[in-house]
């Protein structure tokens, strides 16, 4: 049986040789650069919903460079 999420879980994790803090909590996941407050949010409704996979083609498409 599964342990049911209630409050946050905070790991750190490698990406590329940079920190970065992944929260883990009954809202969402947020994965921000260690040290800092801003970063990427999802909810889990978006991730359920597809919606986390348009956004990101969206913001693929649009962003600089591009």
């Amino acid at each position: 049986m599964a342990t049911k999420l209630e409050k946050a879980l905070k790991r750190e994790i490698d990406i590329d040789g940079k920190p970065y803090m992944l929260t883990i909590d009954p809202a969402g996941l947020k994965l921000v650069p260690k040290g800092h407050r801003k970063g990427q949010e999802i909810a889990w409704k978006a991730l359920v919903s597809g919606d986390a996979a348009l956004t990101q083609a969206l913001n693929a498409s649009v962003a600089p460079g591009s």
